[in-house]
């Protein structure tokens, strides 16, 4: 009841990427580090901007262009802090959590941030 702000964020899989067309994403996860790592995540938010509630799911598995891959909802009092509670969720899941996104196209795959020659396979 004291929430006077919800903020929310989706990150949805698009047509293309820096190596062009893209037809899905496939995400691979450590899960129970994952789910640790999400928890650790969500709770610094918590303390460091006093929200009320934070939600963090992200999906693993092959998912097609226009699917949500993660979404993330903050509540707090005020609406500052909801979104910069919400940037610094995603840009920690991103830094920390044990999630790996393989960008399919059609001349193949490539594991963002695994392959060292940085083209598709």
């Amino acid at each position: 009841p004291a929430a006077g702000a919800v903020v929310s964020f989706y990150g949805v899989v698009r047509d293309h990427s820096a190596l062009g067309p893209t037809t899905r994403l496939d995400y691979e996860a450590y899960t129970p580090m994952a789910e640790r790592v999400l928890r650790q995540i969500a709770s610094e938010a918590r303390v460091r901007w006093a929200l009320a509630r934070v939600a963090v799911l992200h999906r693993v598995g092959a998912l097609a262009v226009g699917e949500i891959s993660v979404a993330i909802g903050v509540a707090s009092e005020h609406r500052k802090e909801a979104f910069a509670a919400c940037a610094f969720i995603i840009d920690q899941i991103k830094l920390r959590a044990p999630i790996w996104k393989r960008e399919v196209g059609e001349d193949g795959g490539y594991w963002v941030g695994g392959d060292s020659q940085g083209g598709r396979a």
